[in-house]
Order: C-alpha cells, then structure tokens, then sequence
C-alpha cells in the first residue's frame, strides 16, 4: 500500500536542491529503513535536472544484500519458486540497485574516498561509526544531496547512549574496562540543534526530537553585499585575463574568487621556470583544492613542462584532480585521443583509477601517479603535485621536496590523521628558511575559504564542525593579563558534565580540544572519542585566579591523563611469552618487554598523553606548573584534611526510557556534578609514577628533564608519521611507601648503557649535544666516583695505548694515532666510570667522535668551531 510522505520532507530536500544549494541529513530509526533509500533516493532525483544523484553507501561488513547482478537475479529466482515473489512484479530495491551508480565502501577503506563528491550518502551499521568516519564520508556529499544514517530498531532514541560500539573494546584495559558512551549521547543530543536534519522511523514518520525543524522551510539565504563584491570581482578578473593565454583560458573553470586567485599564484610560480618554489595550498573540505591543482597542472603542461608527477594518499584521491585537469585541457583546445590519452591503473584496488596522462600535442609530455614513497623517481621532475599531503607521513613529504616546483594541498580542520603536522612543522620550516633567504626556495601559501560543493552557511557543514570540535584550531586570545604560574591552579573536568551538551560545557570543550589542536601536530577527530568514553583517562585543566563566578574561566593549560598499569602478574607472563600485548597500558608494555620485567605492569601509574598550553602563554612557566601540581595531586598532597570525604560515585548512565519513540524527546541531563573540581576535594588515585611518551626533540626532552622526568626507552626507529624516535620518561612517586624504592634509577642506568652502545648504529643522525643530554646523570657526582684500580686499567688498555695518549696528551703526536682509543675512552667516561671532568664542548666533541663514529669534520659543523 503506498503512503504518502510528509511534505515536510520533500520541501527541505527541494529547498536544498533548488534554493539553498544545502546539504540534508535524514537519520532513519527502523530494521526497514533500507527501503526507505529507494524512496528517498527517488525524491531527490526529481528535483535535480542533471542525471540522477550518485551513490555513496558505506558499511561494516554486511550490506544485508548482493551487489552480484548474477547472484541477484539466482536470489530471485528462488524466491519465485518457493511462492516468495511474484513473477511479474519488480521489486523497487532491486531496480535501485542495479541502476544507480552506487559505490559500496567498507568503513576501514573509507580514505580512498577522500576527493571524491556524491550526490547522496548512506551510512549503516552504527555501531562502527567514529568521529574520523563522519568526518570522511559525510563531506564528500555535495550541495543539495542527502545524507542517510541507518539504525536498527529501537524503542527509544536513549537507548543508543548505552549502545556498545565496536571501538570501544580498543579502549578498553585490564584495570578500566567499564565505558562510558558519552560521545553517543552528546550525539543524539546535537541531532535536535542541526536546521536540516530530520530523524524519522522506517515508515518516514517525523519523531518528536526533530521539532525545531518541522515549522521551518528552506528559503534562499540573503546573500551580503560581501558575496555579490566577490562575484562581481570574479567576473572582472576573468574578464581583464581573457585575452592572455593561457591564464585565461584556466580562469573560465573557476568557481570563486578565492579559487581564480589560487590559480594566478599556482600560474606565477610556473611561469617563472625558477624550479625552486614551493605553493602551499590550504583549506576546510570542500572548497576546491583538488579542482584548483588540476586547473593548475593543465597550466604548466601548457607552459612546455614536461615530466609532472603526482601522489596522493591514493590514486582514487584524484578523481577530481584529473577530472579539472581535463577540464583544463578542454578550456585551452585539447582534444582526447589527439592531443592526449589516459591511461587506468589495472589494479583492482584501484578501481581503475587514472594513473598517467601522455600528452603529444607539441612534444613528448606526461602527467604520472606516484606512490608516495617513490620519491626516489623523481630525478627528472620539474612539477611535483602532492594532492592532501597532511595525510602522508611527514617525513615521506619531506623527501618529495627537491630541486623542481611543488605545488602540495591540504586540508585544516579535518580528517586527517596529521592535518596539523603540514603546518606546524614543514610549512613553518619553508617560512623560516623563506624569510631568513636560506634553503634557496621560495614559498608561497594560498588559503581558500569560500565553499563550493556546497553553498556558505551549510547547516550539515556547521553542524559537523561544532559535533567534532573540527574548527578549534585557532585558539581565541585571552583577554587578561598574565598571572603569576604559582597563583594558577589545576582543575580535575567532570566528563559527564563537559560532554554533556550543555551550552557552558559546549563552549569550555571547544576551548580544549582547541588548546590540544593548536600544540599537537598529530589530531584526528577520534580523539575526542578517546577524551570523552575512554574509561581510564581524565582531563586537567590550569586556569587563573577566578575573578569572576559567572564567566567561563579561560583556559592557560590543558592536560590529559591516562591511568595505566595494575595488569595481573600472569596476564603479563601469558603476553610476553607469546610476543603479543593488549591494547592500550602503553607505558606499562614497552617497559616489560624492553627490559624483560613482568613485575612493572603491576605497578600504577598514569602517562600524561597530551599537555598544551595557549600559545600566547607558552614558555613562561604554566606547563611546568600544571606538571607540579599534577604530581602533587597524584602523591596525595593536595587532599583536604576531611578524612569523610567520599569517594566519587559514577553516575548511572543507564537510560531511562519512558514512552515510545514516537513521542520520546532527549534532552541534556538535569542533574548533573560541576563541570570544574578542586584538585584537594577530589580523592586521587595511588600511582607508583608518571610517565609520558613522546618524539624526541631538544626542546621537548629539555621540558621533561626540567620537570623531573627520566628516560627509560627511546625506540630505534624513527616513527613513519613524523620521523621522529618515540621516547618514554618517567617520574617516580610515592617512592617511601614502594617496596624496591630504587627502580627507575636501575632503568635509567641499564638505558643509558643501551643507548651509548646504540649511538652508532641507530641514533647515528642524532646531533650530539642532544645525546649528551640524555647520557647525564644530575645526581651523580665525577668527584665521588672512585679510581680506577690498575688491573681494570690493564684490562682496557695496553702499555702502548697507555703510552700513545701520554704522547697526545703532550702534543707530541696527531689525534689519528688515538682515535682507536675513544669509544674505549668515551664509554667510560659517560658510564661514569672515570673521576675526570671536561668541559661541555670537550664532552659533545668525545661523545660525537668516539660514540657515534663522526668524523671530526661532522663534528665541528654540528658545533659551529674551527677544526683546530
């Protein structure tokens, strides 16, 4: 029987097609829901005057039905013969499916997706959603389309608030496994405050938590008077460069303002044929970055370049990047299969993505697809195009960089598991190399602002943006003054309450993750899951004195805890006895597997997984602070003298569901505990230590010595996202009440002998003045250490080594006659093994010729002083 659907659905879907040029989500609550797409589907292909909308449909690991047209039309003769299906009837379905361009995308292969635009989006088996995926699949869908999640049937909307999803067993460990979904709820919750979000149940009726926008229809934004100066801009800059070629030709593609002057500065650096720039190009998601680079790349290759190489995470990335440089190549005359040919990759992973571009209209020239660690290929390039570069490995964009033009785009405020390590850490090297006139290249940085796969203001687009914390990546400036470190205090964050959707915590959590974003190059959308369900972390806050009770405090420093350790003795055996660990408890694992300990998982501890303080106040003394008063807290001297205090009870997250769906309304819980609390009224957990982990650079080991942290691990390889060696310290607490008082110091030793024998080999590259930092010992003295007695002395040195450094230390002979003798010497030396003091200079010197085998040449440049 057909039924009609509200209007209410048809008008926002027309609106978004026809006015708004918005994007429209549609969470469906039923088992039936499936065959509501079709309907929908429909509905939206009746607005669209272009060819019907394209699929995207992402799942876990069962569609529920066959893509296989034979398997298909198998099924439905055996529904046939056993009386299930009319012979003459066609099932809607399966017309949808087999002609619609559908692209089927399990969840753990959604990167290939990136650069890809849909008309429609579906999104089943919530259960495995997380925050990167919603941030992946949900912005490939373009202005007007439709997004469709899909959930299973319930008798309430609050019973997902305690729905188990799959990633939370990852965060679960032996001494924290209760989870609190927390994320779920606050996600329900911004459901109700999204303008162009309907939830229905599988028969499209509208559900009551979707009020706000059953009175409200979609009209036509009023555009200020800023878009019309943009348009008419673009209009005069397309018209000023039609007659100069090839520019003018390029413009005619472009959408934006922001997207014409992109070009012009992509067009500038090519045609200067210097090879030694480099063009950074970012933007949010959407705003046509990959569209400018293929405009761009049909520029150089109508300026004569003839060997372009591009990369990508993916080949499938740059769909859209070869789909303008065609269009590129059809604004300035070029004709397929004349002037040029594809040519698509075979591989069936792939999905006959294009791979390379032969262009023979004047000479031999070629566009070619690179994986990304085939830099090696490159020696003849003069154009490199890295398409999302923050999703590659920095050290592998590194090594693309080389003496020819590259043009890299990224995204901000995105995806990506490194979307900050481009711009924090290469591009801000190129602006110093830039600015100083060293490095002998030249950088220029584009920024593209306005939208185009959707129109400015786009609900769906605001309202991921706020779900996800996605825009926190420029820290609003405080507007106080700068406090004393010993006047600010550290506050324990209620969960509950911050993730809670309250309008005060919304804001304070915005202010944190944009406190995480601004100081940590590696962010992802799923670290806000990590803050907000992971049982065994906690946040702390340092803020300033309060003045005022009802302002929002600002935040000067934010910290981010994880309870590790308290694994059972036998767990800890079974593990290393077959070479495989449980997931989190990091600290606590490496160190039992580094020196062989089945004794140090059972001890407490907590690793400070991230730390960061405002930009506008770092290096004065609030990191360090926060670090104080986090140890004081865990070593119980910050606790109140009221013995009675109690001890903190978790809330029931238990939904109360009352009434059914259809008349069920969620809101943000009443009762709940203050957002901040007083590090001295709330009751801390016992820790053996603190720890933290981290790659390894001067200024960062420098901050966690000064802290009171000692090295215990430094892993051999550097890490593939940032080319960095992970390094873990750690601080002992509570050291009266421990049994063997004296293991961190046993640790430390039995490291630094490890890693003065490793110098050599794996931390050859390591400059030396930071591997005499992590060799020192503050609290050995060289006056206490005893001399050494002759027969150790024998038993190291001949009478003739003993005789030739006589001789060298009287300037008699060259330094070459010794140098056999100084990793002998050295070892000694930063063993703490010799009563002998040297100088800084002459310890680096020792350290970086008999240590790591430098000759005295690299040696004298790492310390900028004359070889003699």
């Amino acid at each position: 029987m057909k039924k009609k659907v509200d209007g209410r659905i048809r008008t926002l879907l027309e609106g978004g097609v026809k006015t708004t040029k918005h994007r429209t989500m549609l969470v469906l609550v039923g088992d039936k829901g499936k065959d509501q797409v079709v309907n929908l589907h429909y509905i939206l292909s009746q607005f669209q005057v272009k060819a019907r909308p394209s699929v995207l449909w992402c799942y876990k690991k069962d569609l529920g039905f066959t893509t296989h047209r034979k398997k298909r039309i198998q099924q439905i003769k055996k529904q046939v013969q056993r009386g299930l299906r009319d012979a003459d009837s066609d099932d809607p379905f399966e017309l949808f499916i087999s002609s619609t361009d559908i692209r089927y995308c399990y969840y753990r292969e959604t990167h290939k997706i990136l650069g890809q635009t849909f008309g429609m989006c579906v999104l089943q088996d919530f259960e495995a959603m997380t925050p990167n995926l919603l941030a992946r699949t949900i912005e490939t869908v373009e202005g007007g389309g439709l997004i469709i999640f899909l959930l299973k049937s319930l008798s309430s909307l609050q019973q997902l608030y305690t729905l188990a999803m799959d990633v939370h067993a990852r965060l679960r460990t032996e001494s924290s496994h209760e989870v609190v979904p927390r994320f779920n709820e606050r996600f329900i919750l911004s459901l109700a405050g999204c303008e162009n979000c309907l939830v229905l149940d599988d028969q499209l009726n509208v559900l009551p938590i979707s009020t706000s926008v059953l009175n409200t229809l979609p009209s036509e934004p009023a555009k200020g008077a800023g878009a019309d100066a943009a348009v008419a801009e673009l209009k005069e800059l397309k018209a000023s460069m039609r007659d100069t070629e090839p520019v003018g030709s390029i413009l005619t593609e472009t959408r934006t303002l922001d997207q014409a002057k992109a070009i012009l500065t992509f067009v500038e650096a090519i045609s200067e044929k210097t090879l030694r720039s480099t063009v950074s190009l970012i933007a949010s998601r959407g705003r046509g970055k990959s569209a400018a680079l293929g405009l761009a790349i049909a520029a150089a290759v109508a300026f004569d370049y003839s060997n372009i190489f591009v990369t990508a995470p993916s080949p499938e990335n740059l769909k859209t990047l070869f789909d303008f440089v065609f269009k590129g190549f059809d604004a300035l005359g070029y004709k397929e299969h004349i002037d040029y040919e594809l040519v698509q990759s075979t591989n069936p992973e792939f999905n006959k993505a294009i791979v390379r571009v032969n262009i023979f209209r004047s000479h031999r020239q070629t566009i070619q697809y690179i994986e990304p660690a085939d830099h090696a290929v490159l020696g003849q390039a003069e154009l490199v195009v890295i398409d999302e570069a923050a999703a590659i490995p920095l050290p592998i964009v590194k090594q693309l960089l080389g003496p020819y033009l590259v043009f890299m785009s990224s995204t901000v405020n995105g995806y990506e598991g490194t979307g900050r390590s481009l711009s924090l850490k290469l591009v801000a090297q190129l602006r110093e190399q830039n600015a100083a006139g060293t490095g002998g290249r030249v950088l220029r940085e584009i920024e593209l602002k306005e939208p185009i796969r959707y129109a400015a203001g786009d609900p769906i687009e605001r309202w991921l943006t706020d779900v996800l914390c996605l825009d926190a990546s420029k820290v609003p400036r405080i507007p106080s003054g700068y406090p004393a470190p010993t006047e600010c205090q550290l506050y324990y964050v209620n969960r509950d309450t911050l993730f809670s959707y309250h309008k005060a915590s919304e804001a304070f959590l915005q202010r944190m993750v944009g406190l995480f974003v601004s100081s940590h190059y590696k962010n992802t959308p799923d670290d806000l899951l990590l803050m907000s369900d992971a049982p065994s972390h906690q946040l702390f806050v340092l803020l300033g004195p309060v003045l005022e009770e009802s302002k929002l405090p600002e935040i000067l420093c934010a910290v981010q805890v994880a309870l590790e350790g308290r694994i059972s003795r036998a767990t800890v055996q079974d593990s290393l006895s077959r070479g495989k660990q449980a997931s989190g408890d990091l600290i606590p694992w490496t160190i039992a597997q580094q020196f062989q300990d089945n004794d140090f998982p059972s001890l407490s501890g907590g690793r400070i997984v991230r730390i960061a303080t405002h930009p506008e106040y770092q290096k004065m003394g609030y990191g360090t602070r926060a670090l104080e008063q986090l140890r004081a807290f865990y070593q119980g001297e910050l606790v109140s003298i009221d013995e009675t205090m109690p001890d903190e009870v978790p809330e029931s997250r238990a939904a109360e569901v009352e009434g059914d769906l259809l008349s069920d309304v969620p809101k943000p819980r009443a009762h709940l505990p203050p957002l901040l609390v007083q590090l001295k009224d709330r009751r801390p957990d016992r820790l053996d230590y603190l720890g933290t982990s981290f790659g390894l650079t001067p200024a960062l080991h420098k901050f966690w010595s000064r802290a009171g942290y000692t090295p215990v691990y430094l892993r051999q390889t550097p890490s593939d996202l940032t080319g960095e060696h992970t390094a873990i310290m750690l601080r002992q607490l509570n050291a009266d009440e421990s049994a063997d008082a004296n293991w961190l110091q046993l640790f430390s030793t039995d490291f630094q002998t490890r890693f003065a024998s490793l110098l050599g080999y794996a931390f050859r590259s390591f400059r030396a003045s930071l591997s005499m930092s992590i060799l020192e010992r503050p609290k050995v003295s060289r006056a206490d250490i005893p001399v050494m007695s002759k027969v150790t002395l024998d038993s190291l040195f001949t009478a003739h080594d003993l005789k030739r450094l006589d001789s060298y230390s009287n300037n008699l002979v060259d330094y070459h006659l010794i140098l056999d003798l100084l990793p002998s010497l050295a070892r000694l030396h930063f063993g703490y093994k010799l009563p002998v003091s040297i100088s800084a200079a002459q310890s680096v010197i020792l350290l970086g010729i008999g240590l790591q085998c430098k000759n005295i040449d690299q040696v004298t440049e790492e310390l900028t002083l004359p070889v003699t």
